[in-house]
């Protein structure tokens, strides 16, 4: 089984647009630090993935850290979602990293993690007939999901390109 942490941001995306049930399937388990859930429960967050985080499913697990750590220096000026989240996989030893924002990827595969984001886990989840690639960008456009068209067209290549290499 392989590790994998997520930030805030491709956990409410995916339950936005209703695919968060693609990550059990692909990843069997889903570790988040407890500021990501706290991310998830604030205020500000759209009714759904309140509703969601309210009741979180068995496949996601919730890992406090401890607040007394020094923050590593190669992450400060990362929101606290990634920043624990980085954290958390050094902790965890984990194999993959769930985040969105440009610089906490960035700043994950500096630290030699492997990562992906929303637009990853559909493609893979596309790749393996779990989903419809157009269906679930249709859905994500019709969020706050920053994308441009070139952003989408490049994702359905990826999966075309996927698919052809399997026939």
């Amino acid at each position: 089984m392989i590790i994998v942490v997520a930030d805030t941001a491709p956990l409410r995306y995916l339950v936005q647009i209703q695919h968060e049930h693609l990550l059990p399937r692909l990843y069997t388990r889903v570790w988040i630090p407890g500021v990501v859930l706290a991310e998830l429960r604030h205020e500000g967050t759209p009714g759904l993935v309140s509703q969601w985080s309210a009741r979180l499913p068995s496949w996601l697990e919730v890992r406090e850290l401890d607040p007394s750590r020094p923050t590593r220096d190669d992450l400060v000026g990362l929101d606290p979602g990634e920043r624990e989240a980085i954290e958390l996989a050094h902790e965890l030893k984990a194999d993959l990293l769930l985040i969105d924002e440009r610089s906490g990827a960035l700043a994950a595969r500096r630290q030699g993690f492997t990562v992906t984001g929303t637009l990853g886990v559909l493609v893979e989840a596309a790749r393996l007939g779990l989903v419809s690639i157009e269906d679930a960008l249709d859905r994500l456009g019709k969020t706050n999901f920053r994308r441009t068209p070139e952003l989408f067209a490049q994702t359905r290549e990826l999966v075309r390109r996927g698919d052809a290499g399997k026939e």
